[in-house]
């Protein structure tokens, strides 16, 4: 039988409600419903409409419920970001973006309190100053807080009536134990954040819990009239999914994982006739959509999450914490099946989307067209610099940027587009490689998945800079593995993250670009915006 799976998929600029399809042979996402997400100032703090995404959510599902029966929702989001509960479970406020300036300095002035080698050696995570350890330090109503919940718990929550944190975006907080992948309550006490804030760790295939039942009413999502059961009992994990996970069915604040099954102890064959069951998925958008890399069995791959932001690393099955990698600025973030996501974030597309958005134009592809003929290497810029982190007039400091370094700022919309994407790619091959040297790994081919594969250009001058192949697809990785983790919880015979692979392979076309050009210009390119290796 064919599941019919809803994806709940939240980026930092749009959100969308997909219906995938998964069965034998087959992988299908169709898109319900879209919708816009930003962030919105209030008094000079930068806030998240969280409601506003909620009442979205609401409506993908009902548009999902119309199309036919849904066998499970899953939901993943960015990561960092969090909303605060008070004792009676209601919400103290919005939650506050993580571009926001009120973690300005709070980095520097934790360090000195908790040494960053400290940090690494528990949490192996890169240093970012929106970073949720330190927005709990700049946090102001901490004092009222009973329990966080990251963005796509806080979703989950009030689907559900269930709290809980799904383990692979509690990596992404700097309060997570990457080795014990509990909750570090050490750290937390060491910070002045109290460690009974944080709840119940899940991992991807938890059954969190029914729909309420007033919810299902709303959205009409109710489950097939004879459902299929899962081959094991629908809990935290299965022996497949998560082999090291240890048992401890107690509640908020113990900062251990879970396994017991959701929602009371109700098993799915005891309700999963009733309401239709949220599953927790790879809640990390970026955990979801490495699960869909396409990558071949025993393959040497790369992979870069292209969207907003991106994030370029390797897949490793044990975290790498070594000074090397700490100094390098590495983050070790947990990933499905207890892999580990060695990786970078890189500013992204961030930087051409505020472009967009200050020239007052949507037309990418036309200016696409015109940056493959701009003169390469006319104007380069470090993406990371941060400049470049907040909202704003980005052509501006663009040029402010060329004017510190001693370049000729871009002279049309076009030269300032080829800069933004052959600085992207000079950044990749920098994270690359230093990846490929800590770990000690090889790379073969680079998979770019997310909104970027579909950027022709990025993705040559990708290739060309690695000098490797690129793949590009999936476009909607994220949304491919969230459906995939739902579907095994389910009982969809996806035993490993090699099966799911090979379905996105054998349903999903790719595109191969092959490097071209020279790789001296390249390096001459990266020692004028980063200085000699």
């Amino acid at each position: 039988m064919t599941l019919r799976l809803a994806a709940v998929d939240l980026g930092a600029s749009s959100g969308r409600v997909m219906v995938g399809d998964v069965g034998a042979g087959t992988l299908e996402l169709t898109e319900v419903h879209r919708f816009w997400n930003g962030p919105v100032q209030v008094h000079g703090t930068l806030h998240w409409d969280i409601l506003h995404l909620y009442r979205e959510t609401l409506v993908g599902l009902t548009k999902a419920a119309a199309g036919g029966t849904i066998d499970g929702i899953g939901i993943d989001s960015w990561a960092v970001d969090y909303g605060l509960l008070d004792h009676d479970g209601r919400l103290l406020g919005n939650p506050i973006h993580y571009r926001d300036s009120r973690t300005d300095g709070v980095m520097d002035e934790l360090l000195r309190t908790i040494p960053a080698e400290d940090l690494y050696a528990v949490t192996g995570l890169q240093q970012l100053p929106f970073n949720t350890i330190y927005q709990l330090v700049a946090e102001q109503s901490l004092d009222q807080a009973h329990q966080l919940l990251l963005i796509p718990d806080l979703l989950a929550y009030w689907l559900t009536g269930i709290p809980g944190a799904e383990a692979t975006n509690a990596s992404t907080t700097q309060l997570y134990d990457v080795r014990t992948r509990t909750w570090s309550k050490d750290l937390a006490t060491r910070a002045g954040i109290p460690p009974t804030l944080f709840p119940t760790l899940r991992e991807p295939g938890h059954l969190i819990g029914p729909l309420l039942p007033e919810l299902a009413q709303e959205t009409g999502l109710t489950p097939h009239p004879s459902p299929t059961q899962p081959t094991t009992p629908m809990s935290t994990d299965t022996s497949a999914a998560s082999p090291t996970t240890t048992t401890n069915p107690a509640s908020v604040g113990t900062g251990t994982t879970s396994t017991s099954s959701a929602g009371g102890g109700a098993s799915a064959a005891g309700w999963a006739g009733l309401r239709v069951p949220v599953i927790a998925v790879g809640s990390h958008d970026t955990a979801s959509s490495v699960v869909a890399v396409p990558a071949a069995e025993g393959e040497n791959f790369a992979y870069i999450s292209s969207g907003t932001w991106s994030l370029a690393g390797l897949e490793l099955p044990e975290p790498v914490l070594t000074e090397e990698a700490r100094e390098a600025n590495f983050t070790n973030e947990g990933g499905v099946d207890g892999r580990t996501r060695f990786l970078k974030n890189v500013m992204g597309l961030w930087i051409l989307q505020e472009c967009l958005r200050t020239w007052g134009t949507d037309d990418l592809d036309g200016l696409l067209e015109q940056a493959v003929e701009a003169p390469a290497f006319g104007v380069l810029i470090d993406p990371d610099d941060p400049t470049f982190l907040a909202p704003g007039n980005m052509p501006t400091r663009i040029d402010e940027f060329c004017a510190r370094t001693g370049q000729d700022k871009p002279a049309t919309r076009a030269a300032t587009v080829r800069c933004i994407l052959e600085s992207l790619a000079l950044a990749y091959r920098r994270t690359l490689r230093s990846a490929r040297e800590i770990a000690g790994r090889e790379i073969d081919v680079v998979h770019v998945i997310g909104g970027g594969s579909q950027n022709e250009l990025l993705c040559q001058l990708t290739a060309d800079a690695c000098g490797v192949p690129v793949l590009a697809g999936p476009v909607e990785a994220s949304a491919l593995g969230n459906v995939l983790v739902q579907a095994r919880a389910l009982g969809e015979p996806l035993p490993d993250l090699g099966a799911m692979r090979a379905l996105v392979r054998a349903t999903h076309r790719l595109r191969r670009y092959a490097p071209q050009g020279r790789p001296a210009d390249w390096d001459a390119a990266e020692s004028r915006v980063f200085g000699t290796r």
